[in-house]
Parts: C-alpha cells; sequence; structure tokens
C-alpha cells in the first residue's frame, strides 16, 4: 500500500516543491528527481507500482516544470522529447530494478526457509514429544508466510479433523484437541478427497464449517497441503490471509510441502518408535506370562509330585524292620536327597517368576532377594502408590541382577538399594562398593534389563568407573505401564 501511496504522490509533491526553481532546475533537473521516485516505488512494491510511478512523474512534470505553466499541454518540442525519454528509461528503470527487487526478496525468503528447515530439521531428530514437534512446525510455517493463520489437522477414520496446532487467528475458534466433520467445500474437504495441494482465494462458494470460520474472519486467500505419512493420507497444513491483494504467492504450495514432509518424516518415525515399545512391551509381557506358566506347572505337577514320592518314602522308611537298618539308613539318605530335589527345585521356580510378588507385594519380595544375597543388603523402600504389576516384575529383576552382579563379579561388601515412588514415577537406586568396570553392551544380563526397562518407556543409567563400585538407576513412568 505504501509503495502505491509513493508512487501517485510523490511525483506530484515533489513537482510542487520544485515550483519555485523551475527556472533554475528546468524539466530535466525535476525528472531526474522522479526517478529516484520510481526506484523507490520499484524497490518497495514491485513493477506496477513502479510504472504508475513513471505515469504520475510525466503528468506532473507536464503540468509543474514544462511551460505553459499548471498545464498538461506541453509547448516546446525539447520538453516532450524529454518527458519521451523520460516515459522509457523511467520503464526499463522500474523493470529492471523490480526484477532485481524480486530477486533479492527470493533469495532473502529462500534463506529464510532454509534456516526454519534447519530447526525445524534439528527438532525432528531430537524427537520431541508430538504436541511440541506439532506447535514448533505451525509456528515457523506462520512466522515464515506472508500470512494470518496456520492450522494443522489430523484426519480422523470417523470423518473427522482434529486441530492439532494453530498459529495466528482464528485459535480461539479451531482451538487444540477439537474436531470438525470433513464436509462441504473447503480446502480441508478438497486435501482430504484429492490428497493434493489446494488453493482458495475467496470463499463466497465455500462451505463447510471451516468455510464459515474463514469467511467471519475476513480470509481472502488460503493454501492447503497434505501430510502424508508412508504412502497415507496423514492431515493437513492449511494456511490463510486476510489481505485483499495480492493472493498468497504461488511457492506457498511449494514451501508448504518442504514442511509437510519433515513433518511426515518425524511422524513415521515417532510412529516406528511407537510400534517398536509396544512389540518389546508385547515380548517381555509375553515371557513374563510364560515364566508364570512354567512357575506355576511347576508347583502343581513337579513339586506336588517330589512332595507325595517324599512322603511315601518316609511311609516305607518307617516300615522297615529293625533288623534291616541298613536298608533304612539307605532310604533315609534317598528320602533327604529327595527333600534337597524338591529345595532346589522351589528356588528354581522362585527365579523363573516371583511368586511373592503376586502374594506380598514389592516390599516383601524385595526383601527376600536381600536375604538370599551373599552380600549384605541395605534395602529402603517407599512405594506411596499401587504399582502396576509390570512395574514391580521389572523393579525385582533389576534388583536381583544388580544383587547377582554385586557378588558374582564387583566383590562388593555391601548394596544400597532405594526405592520411591509418586504418582508418576518409580525410581529405583541401586549402589555398591565393589570393585565397578561393569559395561551395559558386554553384560547380556544388563542388555536385557535395559530391553525390559526401556519397554515400559523407562530410563536405565549405569555409572561404573574401575575402582570406584557401580551405581545403577531406574525411572520407570507408572502411567504408561498399565
Amino acid at each position: 500500500m505504501l509503495a502505491w501511496v509513493l508512487a501517485v504522490a510523490g511525483p506530484a509533491l515533489l513537482g510542487l516543491a520544485t515550483m519555485p526553481f523551475r527556472s533554475s532546475f528546468g524539466l530535466a533537473g525535476g525528472l531526474f528527481c522522479m526517478i529516484l521516485v520510481v526506484v523507490a516505488v520499484a524497490v518497495a512494491g514491485g513493477l506496477r507500482p513502479a510504472l504508475t510511478g513513471v505515469a504520475a512523474s510525466v503528468l506532473a512534470g507536464a503540468f509543474f516544470l514544462a511551460p505553459p505553466d499548471n498545464d498538461l499541454r506541453v509547448s516546446r518540442l525539447g520538453d516532450g522529447l524529454a518527458l519521451i525519454a523520460f516515459a522509457l528509461v523511467g520503464t526499463a528503470v522500474g523493470i529492471l530494478v523490480g526484477e532485481l527487487a524480486r530477486l533479492g526478496e527470493q533469495q532473502t525468503t529462500s534463506r529464510r526457509v532454509e534456516t526454519a528447515l534447519r530447526r525445524v530439521a534439528t527438532l525432528v531428530a531430537l524427537g520431541p514429544p508430538a504436541a511440541e514437534l506439532f506447535a514448533a512446525v505451525t509456528q515457523e510455517v506462520g512466522q515464515l508466510l506472508p500470512v494470518d493463520f496456520a492450522i494443522m489437522g489430523r484426519y480422523e477414520t470417523d470423518g473427522t479433523v482434529t486441530c492439532v496446532a494453530t498459529w495466528g487467528a482464528p485459535v480461539d475458534q479451531f482451538p487444540v484437541g477439537s474436531r470438525s466433520r470433513i464436509e462441504g467445500r473447503n480446502l480441508v474437504t478438497i486435501v482430504h478427497q484429492t490428497g493434493r495441494p489446494a488453493r482458495v482465494d475467496g470463499f463466497e462458494h465455500a462451505s463447510g464449517r471451516v468455510a464459515v470460520v474463514a469467511r467471519k474472519s475476513g480470509f481472502r486467500s488460503s493454501v492447503g497441503t497434505p501430510i502424508v505419512v508412508e504412502g497415507r493420507l496423514w492431515g493437513v497444513m492449511t494456511v490463510g490471509s486476510t489481505r485483499l491483494e495480492p493472493p498468497l504467492p504461488a511457492e506457498t504450495e511449494a514451501r508448504l510441502a518442504s514442511f509437510t514432509e519433515l513433518l511426515a518424516t518425524a511422524i513415521a518415525n515417532a510412529e516406528s518408535r511407537a510400534e517398536i515399545a509396544a512389540s518389546r512391551a508385547r515380548i517381555v509381557a509375553a515371557g513374563d506370562e510364560t515364566r508364570r506358566r512354567i512357575e506355576r506347572d511347576l508347583h502343581d505337577g513337579a513339586q506336588q509330585r517330589l512332595v507325595s514320592l517324599g512322603l511315601e518314602l518316609r511311609a516305607v522308611q518307617a516300615g522297615v524292620p529293625p533288623a534291616l537298618g541298613e536298608l533304612e539308613g539307605e532310604l533315609s539318605r534317598l528320602a533327604d536327597g529327595l527333600t534337597g530335589v524338591q529345595e532346589e527345585l522351589r528356588e528354581f521356580a522362585h527365579g523363573i517368576h516371583p511368586a511373592i510378588l503376586a502374594e506380598g507385594g514389592l516390599g516383601p519380595a524385595l526383601k527376600t532377594l536381600a536375604r538370599r544375597s551373599t552380600v549384605p543388603v541395605e534395602l529402603d523402600v517407599e512405594a506411596q502408590v499401587r504399582l502396576p504389576e509390570q512395574v514391580k516384575v521389572a523393579t525385582y529383576y533389576v534388583v536381583s541382577e544388580a544383587l547377582t552382579n554385586a557378588a558374582k563379579h564387583a566383590h562388593a561388601s555391601v548394596v544400597r538399594v532405594q526405592v520411591r515412588s509418586d504418582q508418576a514415577l518409580l525410581r529405583l537406586g541401586v549402589r555398591d562398593d565393589g570393585s565397578g568396570g561393569a559395561d551395559p553392551v558386554r553384560g547380556s544380563g544388563l542388555v536385557g534389563l535395559k530391553d525390559r526397562v526401556e519397554a515400559l518407556r523407562g530410563t536405565i543409567t549405569v555409572h561404573s568407573p574401575l575402582g570406584a563400585g557401580t551405581s545403577l538407576d531406574v525411572e520407570l513412568p507408572l502411567e504408561l505401564s498399565d
């Protein structure tokens, strides 16, 4: 708008300002000053305002600076030729400067696009939460393009679109989390039906809730680009402007596509990570269930059978006559051996799956581990909330493996175990004063613990400098483990 005002009013004001000096200044001097106005208009607004400035300058020069005074007629041939030459030169200058300004603006915009894309790519590589990523990408798009709003939507299987991020106006009309029906004729519907970029310049014939909000908000031009994740239409990114002229640039779709491609990669990566995590969780759960079944089968089958055989053997032993003392001694040794096998099988079954977890909870189970440990254990357990079964099992196995490593490899004299929990997290710390040097990469037991913890979306950290003991810290989210 400023360029148009300068193109029309600038030459007239300049002509008025030079009228007192026209006898010495002359038409040529005035036109020289006006060519500077044309250059300024071309830089500010481009070719069309510049051509308008050329025409206004010719009229202002003829009216104010060429005799007869204050008349558009030109009496001298030289003044006429000067005005014609100015028109030609001014037009050429306007075209040249306008093109240079356009190229400069394109280069500046390209650099801004590249910078914004690098920021988005860096954020994608960090793997942030989905809501944070959606908001950041939408904000980058809104601040980069000449638009008044940017909205990201996710297509749902029930024929609706969910708003997942917004920037600018009308954010109050489409709050994050809100859903709208995919209906009528508007960008959201067109992109959903075609899977291709779309543009709407004017909302007179648009329909549906999205179009109604756009009309009420005064939007004139809008562009939508699909978000395609691994070949399927995931959502749409829409931007819009309230400006009458000009409509959104022709390259808007391509620039939007650059961001949606990065976004699609991030969404695909996030979904893959979620699928892997869910798969690992299912594998861990299946392993735990298998161990429960084996422990139950041992308890109900082999162990009960051994108990019965032991009782029968004791009964036979009791019925041996005193004269057969040697046979009674052999039977006694067999009965004691059978009892030993029974105890070993019971310990083996307990190692397969800690039944005491289900019977007494995490605290009693860890106390049992501490009693069985060959290394003294200082146990401190404060669980303020009811823990999910998966969290209890994971905590038990982490402590069991840490105590085993402290006894077999670290040669520790004491192990300190601390458990704390709140509404969101269980925090476990295991520390010994052994030789250190534990390597999570080489230790198969630690690798298994890492898989188990990460399957529950938790974290495990091992710090084990040589000669300074081993510290193991685990955090398990409670709300993600049910």
